[in-house]
Parts: C-alpha cells; sequence; structure tokens
C-alpha cells in the first residue's frame, strides 16, 4: 500500500478490514484468535507507508508469523479459538510451531506499539505537520527496537533490522503518508491514539500469557 491509495479525506485506519478494538477479549482474557490475525497482518502495510524497502523484513517477519498462527488454527479450529487455546492445545501435542510464530508477532506488534506510542508521548501537544518535533518517529523507533526485537535477535540479523530503523522517515512525513488527501491532522491523531491502546492492551495479555509456564515448549 502506498499514501496515493488512501481515499481522500480518509486514514490509512479506514483502510484496515479489522482493527485490534474489534479483536475481542473474553472474561477469561481469551483473544479471539481469527480476528488477533487479521489485525495483525492488515498492520503489515504499515511499513509500505514507512517508504523504505529496509522495512520489508520486518514486514515479512510478521507475516510469516501470523501465517503460522493460521495455518495451526486451520488444521485444529476446534481447539483454537482463543490464541491462549491454541497455544495450550499444540503444546499438548508436542509441537510448538505456532506457538513460537504467536511469540515473535506478539514480539514485533510489541515494537510497533511502543514505537508509536514514544511519538504521541514524546510529541504530546504537538501537530502532527511540525517541522521540528521534540523526538522524530525514527528516535522512537530505535528506542523500541533495543526494548523489544534486538535482545531476541542474532549479530547478523540486528544490522538488518538497525537499517530499518535509521530508514524510517521524518515524522510529519510519516503523518501525511498516513493520511489521504484533504485529511485533518487532528483526525489521525485520534485514530492513532485509539488504534495503538487497543494494540497495547491486547499485547499486555498476550506477554503475559506467553511469559507463564503453561506457553513454555
Amino acid at each position: 500500500m502506498s499514501s496515493s491509495q488512501i481515499p481522500a479525506g480518509k486514514t490509512w485506519f479506514d483502510t484496515l478490514k479489522v482493527h485490534f478494538s474489534d479483536v475481542p477479549i473474553g472474561a477469561d482474557q481469551g483473544i479471539s484468535t481469527s480476528e488477533f490475525i487479521d489485525a495483525s497482518e492488515a498492520t503489515t502495510t504499515l511499513f509500505d507507508l514507512l517508504g523504505s524497502v529496509a522495512f520489508t523484513p520486518v514486514k515479512n517477519d510478521m507475516l510469516g508469523n501470523v501465517g503460522k498462527v493460521r495455518d495451526r488454527l486451520k488444521a485444529a479450529p476446534a481447539e483454537s479459538t482463543t490464541l491462549q487455546s491454541l497455544v495450550k492445545a499444540e503444546l499438548a501435542s508436542k509441537s510448538h510451531k505456532a506457538t513460537e510464530g504467536l511469540l515473535w508477532l506478539v514480539r514485533g506488534l510489541d515494537f510497533t506499539a511502543q514505537a508509536l506510542r514514544a511519538d504521541i508521548t514524546a510529541n504530546e501537544g504537538i501537530s502532527v505537520t511540525e517541522q521540528k518535533p521534540k523526538k522524530e518517529l525514527a528516535d522512537g523507533f530505535r528506542t523500541s527496537y533495543k526494548n523489544t526485537l534486538a535482545p531476541h535477535h542474532s549479530f547478523l540479523v540486528k544490522p538488518v533490522f538497525s537499517a530499518a530503523m535509521s530508514a524510517t522517515p521524518y515524522r510529519k512525513d510519516f503523518y501525511a503518508k498516513v493520511a489521504g488527501e484533504g485529511t485533518s491532522p487532528e483526525v489521525v491523531k485520534e485514530q492513532l491514539e485509539k488504534w495503538v491502546s487497543a494494540l497495547e492492551e491486547r499485547v499486555s495479555i498476550l506477554k503475559t500469557f506467553l511469559a507463564s509456564k503453561e506457553a513454555k515448549w
């Protein structure tokens, strides 16, 4: 997806078929598998808007992990209605391909959420069109990478992802790409806050679950 594909008066968020706010969370904190992987897959188009081929490995990594979880859902639908039940059933079968995929997917989503949250927090009250914000988008992406993915990446992989962080566009340019022609910057900020908050809530639940004994292999 490119910014030219976003309809006038709309934003990237309006193009998403499934938002994280649409992903059900049960009373037992169970997160619906189908909607979650659809929302995760939709999220990968954000990396296209970052405007550099350096982000291709980031996108492909996330899509690969979405595929592992989706394959398990198709193979054992009755046992996989929630991500937590999928993991428990798969581990009981002495396999962990989808569980490992989910772990890496959550790390990738956590990276995305933390990077965008950093921009929202650091530049609170500052217009998305501001030429000199308090922090540039790349600052948040670099810090988020160090906090989420870098500790789990090998010395061979780190340079690839570090290159992507350095290729992050200027904040004002990124927000322009997320918005269609004639879209108010304030609309973009409001939608971003809502989207990131919903993503953070689901990532937090899954991080806690994946760190528990029942999710270990």
